[in-house]
């Protein structure tokens, strides 16, 4: 861990979202009548699930349960993250029936993931989280890039999600994942499970051919050893999350050098992995503890 002289963070740089979630999206959410704990009727926002089944080329590989927005990009996050598209595949097309509710993914190189689908892991992650084959393939011989994650980018970029309108904030029931470089949030995805909101921004970066190396990823969920196995996956070195760890989580964090920081709320993080990459230069006097309105859930020892 590195300790420079503290001081009062600069103003961030403005820096667009390239892709942010929509709360007001109708496809994306619906208003229910009910009764709240006094019995007075109530009108709330829920989010909508939607099944998405996904092929690879002419094989069925999975139906998800997701929000809808983004199916191009979720599909093929999807298929990176179970190493079953590879990272120097050629995708010839993507197509969306949204009737059908199917995306199939199109490569030219011929695939049969058959045995493949036989062998699965049932994964911690809330609605379907599988991943298939050898949990322990995306670890071999991985070796994830020199970065450094400064206290300041990270205040900063937990600032900054917290107050970005979002669906979560509109309904809540719902995760959210963040790819950034420095303090700045580039994509800003949702979904009610947290690995298809991963899983879309790995899409994302595929479709897109965005370097990872200097990228850092945040997620709004638990710090599982799926969640470590996927950034890893894309080659990102540093994950963020303001929920807590497991132990495998951290272990896998280790063994692939991830810097893994999880607790991150306020001034507070915990870091378990990784923690040689951190820079120690922003002056806590000048960061303001998270307002009630965006808190999150969180296990009730992490508060």
């Amino acid at each position: 861990m590195r300790k420079l002289a503290t001081f009062k963070p600069r103003q961030a740089r403005p820096r667009k979202l390239l892709i942010k979630p929509d709360p007001l999206d109708p496809r994306l959410s619906q208003r229910v009548s009910g009764v709240d704990q006094t019995g007075a009727k109530i009108e709330t926002a829920v989010v909508v699930e939607r099944a998405l089944t996904i092929f690879l080329n002419s094989q069925e590989i999975v139906t998800a349960m997701t929000i809808g927005d983004y199916p191009e990009y979720l599909a093929i996050g999807y298929l990176l993250n179970q190493n079953m598209l590879l990272p120097n595949d050629v995708v010839t097309k993507v197509e969306y029936d949204e009737d059908l509710a199917v995306v199939v993914v199109r490569t030219k190189r011929k695939t049969n993931y058959e045995k493949k689908l036989k062998k699965k892991v049932q994964t911690s992650g809330c609605a379907q989280g599988t991943v298939f084959g050898d949990l322990m393939e995306a670890l071999e011989n991985v070796k994830l890039p020199d970065a450094e994650l400064r206290t300041s980018w990270l205040y900063g970029l937990t600032h900054t999600i917290n107050t970005t309108p979002s669906l979560y904030l509109e309904a809540g029931a719902i995760h959210g994942c963040v790819l950034a470089v420095a303090d700045q949030p580039l994509v800003y995805m949702e979904d009610v499970g947290r690995h298809n909101a991963v899983d879309k921004i790995a899409g994302w970066m595929f479709k897109h051919r965005v370097r990872p190396d200097d990228k850092i990823f945040y997620t709004t969920g638990r710090l599982t050893s799926e969640m470590v196995i996927k950034t890893v996956r894309m080659g990102i070195p540093i994950l963020i999350s303001r929920s807590g760890f497991t132990a495998w989580g951290v272990e896998l964090a280790r063994k692939a050098n991830l810097t893994l920081v999880g607790r991150a709320r306020g001034k507070r993080f915990v870091a378990l992995a990784g923690e040689e990459r951190i820079v120690f230069d922003q002056d806590l006097r000048f960061v303001e503890e998270e307002s009630a309105k965006h808190r999150r859930k969180a296990a009730v020892h992490d508060d």
